[in-house]
């Protein structure tokens, strides 16, 4: 007992409350730190960016880099036009959104709403598997198995093409939209659900005509992530898409998109300095920018249809 009351009269001493009130401002501090690397983190992204790509436009106007439809700029006469990049970038990711998008979206209605506790618990880690598999071995998936595959069923399919790295992205991305719309789905209030049962509808029904629209924001911001980890993805397409840049939206001709762009300049071959190498940063600024305006998008769209519950 009187080892308690000396231990709660030097806490409760000045001394003591300094010392916490020190202890205190340290943590919070350190907190603060640690949630600023990431701003820091990406204003340095930005600067790097922006300092590597300036001496690519004194040389290359912006209105050449983006409405030029050719991109040869390793040749003896360069051209630096972005849209073939871009249209290589779009076609893959819309393939993939094709095979995740409805997918996942069963997938988490499937979970949220209508399987067993055991089997929900299951299938999901199952899932989340694939998002832990190295993306140079679904590269390897895609050219190997997938590419073979559907050239039986297309035989004048190409070797390199974008149909076959989309839809192998489109399985990797799964596990994203799946998991987060099934949290949004799980997030709505069982108010809701026994309020639709209660006037008659059936399970069905709830899910599809309730629930759905309730985790609305949320089902829509894991698409739009969906969209940015489609559109950032490299060696996926640096293995199996051909980095052939073409401006067409034809899934089944080899294409080449903006990060297999950047990976075939980075391997060494280009001296530093070059505008040629300057090109991967004017290609990543442009990367950038399109990510960054999806985030902002996303953010906007969870903030514009968000459900408040009591």
């Amino acid at each position: 007992m009187t080892r308690n009351r000396s231990a709660v009269s030097s806490t409760g001493s000045p001394a003591g409350l300094r010392f916490r009130k020190a202890r205190d401002h340290v943590v919070e501090v350190f907190l603060l730190l640690a949630a600023l690397v990431a701003v820091f983190t990406t204003i340095a992204i930005v600067v790097v960016l922006v300092m590597e790509s300036l001496p690519f436009f004194r040389v290359v106007s912006l209105k050449d880099f983006l409405t030029d439809t050719m991109w040869i700029p390793l040749f003896a006469e360069p051209r630096y036009g972005i849209l073939p990049l871009v249209a290589g970038t779009l076609v893959t990711t819309f393939v993939a959104l094709a095979v995740a998008v409805p997918c996942g979206t069963i997938i988490a209605i499937y979970l949220s709403e209508f399987a067993p506790f055991r089997l929900r618990e299951t299938i999901k880690p199952a899932l989340e598997l694939l998002g832990a598999v190295p993306t140079v071995v679904y590269g390897y998936f895609a050219l190997l198995f997938v590419t073979p595959l559907l050239q039986s069923l297309m035989p004048s399919l190409s070797g390199f093409n974008a149909l076959s790295p989309g839809i192998v992205m489109g399985i990797m991305i799964l596990p994203l939209v799946s998991s987060l719309a099934e949290d949004a789905m799980r997030a709505v209030p069982r108010g809701l659900r026994e309020g639709s049962y209660a006037l008659g509808a059936t399970q069905m029904q709830t899910a599809l005509k309730v629930v759905v629209p309730a985790a609305f924001s949320g089902i829509t911001a894991a698409f739009i992530l969906a969209v940015s980890r489609a559109v950032g993805e490299t060696m996926i397409v640096a293995i199996a898409a051909g980095q052939q840049p073409r401006a067409t939206l034809d899934p089944r001709v080899p294409i080449e998109t903006m990060t297999a762009y950047i990976v075939q300049v980075s391997m060494g071959d280009t001296p530093a300095g070059t505008i040629e190498y300057r090109t991967i940063f004017a290609v990543g600024m442009l990367l950038f920018l399109g990510t960054f305006a999806l985030n902002l998008f996303s953010n906007w769209l969870r903030n514009r249809f968000r459900e408040e519950y009591q």
